[in-house]
């Protein structure tokens, strides 16, 4: 599952190939934008906010808008056309992405075989003369003003990558929310955006913190906080994820992804348990469940 760390490195593989250049071609393979054509259209940067992903385009002064379909409650006026009609040269419009549990973007050069994932997962690609971006099985893909990116991520809490990250508001957001348990509110975007199960199990451990517990109960939620900032950025710029300073196969985790193993710290083996999508894993005896 993608988490903030992994969004911001796709974020930076996206810009490295494509800020600056304009797009050749554009292909949607989605209902929404089908018909939508962004050749001639200059790639401004690729940017992460939590886990979404933000291409932001200019359009060509004096370039045919084409039809978009951006999200619900959004301006509704096509790319590149002012609300009455008129056209706006040089408006800038971002193609927002989620990746979810599944969803990836690779860049290719010209005429490199896209061998990430199977054809019929691809949702959109984008070509310039240097580069060929390719995403795979995306969600809430949609095309929107810049200047009304708020009003599809302005829920999120801080983005623990970005550069409105603030603990203190992170905390007071989950403060908020005294009698949920720890686990599910690190996963609540609206508290602090990038957290993932990954670093849910992995940071509950590390503090000795049950995923039951209660928000309410948790002995240091400004040193929580402050973890799960430093975790994410000490990963930033790699794929592969460690808590435990380890980058060797078998050896990147505590808990996450170890199931019956025993615990590194007293050998009890870890447990786990599955709630939906959601997984958890976590040693019962380095994280006392507060209710026993």
């Amino acid at each position: 599952m993608p988490e903030g760390d992994t969004v911001w490195n796709t974020a930076r593989v996206l810009h490295r190939a494509l800020a600056g250049a304009t797009l050749r071609a554009s292909e949607f393979r989605v209902p929404q934008l089908a018909t939508t054509d962004l050749a001639g259209w200059t790639v401004r940067e690729s940017v992460a906010r939590g886990k979404h992903l933000l291409l932001r385009l200019e359009a060509p002064a004096g370039g045919a808008a084409p039809p978009a379909g951006p999200p619900a409650g959004t301006n509704t006026a096509a790319p590149g056309a002012t609300t009455d009609g008129g056209e706006a040269p040089g408006a800038r419009w971002t193609l927002h992405s989620h990746l979810r549990m599944d969803g990836a973007w690779r860049a290719y050069a010209p005429g490199e075989r896209w061998a990430a994932r199977p054809g019929h997962l691809i949702r959109v690609v984008l070509r310039s003369v240097d580069a060929v971006a390719v995403g795979y099985h995306l969600h809430e893909l949609a095309l929107l003003p810049t200047a009304e990116e708020e009003r599809l991520l302005g829920h999120l809490g801080p983005d623990l990558l970005g550069p409105d990250w603030d603990p203190a508001e992170a905390v007071r957001r989950l403060a908020a929310h005294p009698d949920t348990a720890v686990g599910e509110a690190l996963l609540d975007q609206h508290n602090l955006a990038g957290v993932g199960n990954l670093y849910k199990c992995e940071l509950l451990f590390l503090r000795g913190v049950s995923p039951a517990t209660p928000v309410r109960a948790v002995p240091d939620l400004p040193g929580l906080v402050a973890l799960a900032q430093r975790l994410l950025a000490a990963n930033r710029g790699r794929w592969t994820q460690s808590s435990t300073g380890s980058l060797h196969r078998g050896q990147t985790t505590y808990v996450y992804g170890r199931r019956a193993q025993p615990c590194r710290r007293c050998g009890t083996a870890i447990r786990k348990e599955e709630l939906g999508e959601r997984v958890t894993y976590w040693c019962p005896l380095c994280q006392p469940d507060p209710a026993r």
